[in-house]
C-alpha cells in the first residue's frame, strides 16, 4: 500500500515540463504586450490628426500622413540621420577598439592595480552626464571643438563605455588561456594574438557590444543637444525639441519623427540578433 501510495504522489514529468513551459510562454507575452504598448501606442497616434481631441489607445478615424510628409520634407529628417549615423558609428568605433584592448589586458594578465581599474571602468556607471556637464563642456571649448561633430564624437567615444566593457571583459574571460600559448609558442606577440586569435574568437562578445553602444549613441540627447548650437549639424533625437514651442507642441509631427528614428535600431537588432544569442550563450570555443 505504500509503494502504491509513494507511486501515486510521484509527479509525472511530461505535465511538469508542459507546466513550465505554459508559465515561461505567459511571462514572456506579459513582457511583450509591456514592451510593445508605448511602440504600438506611438505608431497609432503618429496617424491621427489632433491626439489631444482623440487620446488614448485607439484607432485613428482616419489615416492623417501629414506629420510624415512635413518631417521627411519640410523638416529634412534624412540629414540629421547622417549626422547621427556618423556620430554614433565613429563614436562606437572608437570606444570599441579602445575598450577591446583595455578589456584583452585586464581579462588576460594579472599586473598591479588591475581592480583599480576595473573599479574606474565600473564607475561610469554610476555617474550621470549633468554631473560631467561643467569639466566636459569647458574642455570642449577649449580644444575649440564646441558646435562640432568632432568634439560630439570625442565625447561618444568616451560615453557609456561600462557595459560595453563589462560584456567585452567577460567574454575574453570565457576563453581558454591554452590557445594564447599556443600562439606564443609558434612566436605570435601580444598584438598579433590579440588580433588573430582573441578578437575573431571573442567577436560575437565585441559585435553586441559595439551594437548596444551604438543603440545608445543613437538615442542620445544629451550631449547633443549641449554641445550642438548650429541646426545642420544637430543628431536626430537633439531635433526632436523643434516641435515643441513655448505656447504649442504639433504631436503629429513629433510622433511621426519618433516614429522614423526607432526604425533603424528595430532594423540593426533584426539584422544582429544572432550576435546578441551567441554571446550571451557562452563562449565561442567548445571541448
Amino acid at each position: 500500500m505504500k509503494r502504491v501510495k509513494a507511486e501515486h504522489v510521484q509527479t509525472n514529468p511530461r505535465r511538469v515540463r508542459k507546466g513550465e513551459a505554459v508559465f515561461c510562454y505567459i511571462i514572456m507575452a506579459i513582457m511583450c504586450v509591456i514592451a510593445l504598448f508605448p511602440i504600438s501606442w506611438v505608431v497609432l497616434s503618429s496617424f491621427k490628426k489632433d491626439l489631444l481631441a482623440d487620446p488614448g489607445f485607439t484607432l485613428p478615424q482616419s489615416i492623417y500622413l501629414n506629420g510624415y510628409i512635413k518631417v521627411v520634407t519640410k523638416l529634412g529628417i534624412w540629414k540629421y540621420f547622417a549626422n547621427s549615423f556618423i556620430c554614433a558609428t565613429i563614436g562606437m568605433l572608437l570606444s570599441i577598439v579602445m575598450l577591446s584592448m583595455a578589456s584583452y589586458v585586464i581579462a588576460r594578465f594579472n599586473f598591479r592595480g588591475k581592480h583599480i581599474i576595473t573599479a574606474c571602468f565600473m564607475a561610469t556607471m554610476f555617474v550621470p552626464a549633468s554631473a560631467l556637464t561643467f569639466p566636459v563642456y569647458n574642455l570642449i571649448k577649449g580644444m575649440q571643438l564646441f558646435d562640432t561633430r568632432t568634439g560630439l564624437i570625442f565625447v561618444y567615444a568616451c560615453s557609456g563605455i561600462a557595459i560595453s566593457f563589462m560584456v567585452i571583459r567577460n567574454y575574453f574571460a570565457t576563453i581558454p588561456k591554452e590557445l594564447e600559448e599556443a600562439a606564443r609558442i609558434d612566436g605570435a606577440g601580444y598584438f598579433q594574438t590579440f588580433i588573430k586569435i582573441m578578437f575573431p574568437i571573442a567577436r560575437p562578445g565585441i559585435f553586441t557590444a559595439a551594437i548596444l553602444q551604438w543603440l545608445q549613441l543613437w538615442n542620445e540627447f544629451y550631449w547633443a543637444s549641449l554641445l550642438i548650437v548650429d541646426r545642420s549639424k544637430m543628431t536626430v533625437p537633439a531635433i526632436l525639441s523643434q516641435f515643441t514651442t513655448s505656447f504649442s507642441t504639433d504631436y503629429n509631427g513629433l510622433l511621426s519623427a519618433i516614429v522614423i528614428i526607432i526604425i533603424p535600431p528595430i532594423l540593426l537588432f533584426c539584422f544582429f540578433s544572432r550576435f546578441f544569442i551567441e554571446a550571451l550563450s557562452g563562449g565561442a570555443v567548445k571541448g
